[in-house]
């Protein structure tokens, strides 16, 4: 449904991003998973038609979106990271204004309108100006405006920042039903919780760059299948790699003070390893231990936390 092919996109010297190449395919929840500026948002405008590439091709169910635009446009539904909408209009107000955009009967419109104010759960707010609405609501109205026109691709922006978790669920929940019902979704987050709950299959992206995609099992493997440990103490990461330098495992970042690592099968257990950091002079103070999950994946592939 969506096909990207060696897209490239510089402002100045600054390379966003740098010959990103994916397919998502009918139907599926893709996720863009990466920190803020890894060229997620820049992505997500080339594919929507409101920012041209420097180079490569980007087509939505077949139709090149640089080619024939208008038609391009008419299938796919936008929802910004910035919020698209007019304060001193209502909830309705705004809805009929971004939805005539699309030259829809004005009948189909409207009945379109109330049938995703009342999904977003605004029905009942519908005729308050927006300058009166929560955060977590203006997200939910921004949601319907990209929905009003039942397009079959939606293309999503960080459509949770900045509100609060049971605002966060509740967009979350509305996005998996729209997702089930058909609707091919491309979804960015700097969340790890929310792609993995959401997506599919998930594209790891850092510095205009996809490191890996696959689904969040496909991506754990990255790492292999031993426990994650995580380490807090009073050594270095010099000290820490001499220590364990010839062990069956993986060290996937090490700090002053901190480290995680990944454990082999076949390789040191926990109650070992602890043993061994004490003999070789190195204190710890806490330990934690989990399964492969997308941040112990994003730390092997970038060498640092997402959240950095």
């Amino acid at each position: 449904m969506i096909r990207v092919e060696a897209l490239h996109k510089n402002f100045g010297n600054l390379r966003a991003v740098d010959g990103i190449s994916f397919e998502v395919s009918e139907g599926e929840l893709f996720g863009f998973l990466g920190p803020n500026g890894a060229g997620k948002t820049t992505t997500l405008s080339m594919i929507s038609g409101l920012l041209k590439p420097d180079q490569g091709r980007v087509s939505v169910n077949d139709i090149d979106v640089w080619g024939s635009p208008k038609e391009a446009k008419r299938i796919l539904g936008l929802v910004p990271q910035d919020l698209a909408l007019y304060e001193t209009l209502s909830a309705r107000e705004n809805i009929l204004f971004w939805g005539s955009l699309y030259h829809i009967p004005r009948a189909e419109l409207k009945a379109g309108m109330e049938l995703w104010l009342d999904r977003v759960g605004l029905k009942d707010r519908a005729k308050e100006p927006v300058s009166k609405f929560s955060g977590g609501m203006k997200r939910r109205l921004n949601l319907a405006i990209g929905l009003v026109h039942n397009p079959r691709v939606l293309l999503l922006d960080e459509p949770t920042v900045g509100i609060d978790p049971q605002a966060r669920h509740k967009i979350l929940d509305l996005i998996r039903a729209i997702a089930q019902e058909g609707t091919t979704i491309l979804f960015t987050t700097h969340h790890l919780e929310e792609a993995e709950a959401l997506c599919d299959r998930i594209a790891i992206i850092d510095h205009g760059k996809i490191l890996q995609t696959g689904s969040v099992s496909e991506l754990a493997q990255v790492v292999g299948d031993g426990d994650i440990v995580t380490l807090h103490g009073a050594f270095t990461a010099a000290q820490l790699k001499t220590v364990l330098k010839n062990e069956k495992m993986t060290v996937l970042n090490a700090a002053e003070q901190s480290a995680t690592l990944s454990l082999h099968q076949d390789g040191i257990n926990l109650a070992t390893l602890l043993q061994k950091l004490g003999a070789g002079g190195l204190e710890v103070t806490d330990v934690s231990m989990q399964k492969p999950n997308l941040e112990s994946v994003f730390l092997k592939l970038t060498g640092r936390e997402l959240r950095d």
